[in-house]
């Protein structure tokens, strides 16, 4: 089974949060961690990942992607600390093979 995965990432200071959607999590902070693509994440170094939640679609995933990003601040900052109260990086451990 494939999942889909929405999640955020912010700058060490807390910033900026960008919000995506990926099938392959660990690939994708990847990336944004070594900032393999010119960008919002790069330009802002958006490197700690502080929220995702698994679904079993993507079309779920985008779904739930559009309604974090039509919410202000305020709202996506409520979900990240009901997830990660203390907004650690959660790829922390992760094994990136280079």
């Amino acid at each position: 089974m494939f999942f889909s995965y929405t999640y955020m990432m912010t700058n060490v200071h807390h910033t900026v949060i960008y919000t995506g959607v990926t099938s392959n999590l660990v690939k994708r902070v990847y990336q944004h961690k070594t900032k393999a693509f010119k960008g919002f994440t790069s330009k802002y170094n958006c490197q700690k990942l502080v929220f995702f939640q698994e679904f079993s679609n993507v079309s779920e995933a985008i779904d739930f992607e559009k309604k974090i990003k039509a919410g202000n601040r305020a709202k996506k900052e409520k979900l990240i600390s009901e997830q990660n109260p203390e907004w650690k990086d959660l790829s922390d451990g992760w094994l990136f093979v280079v």
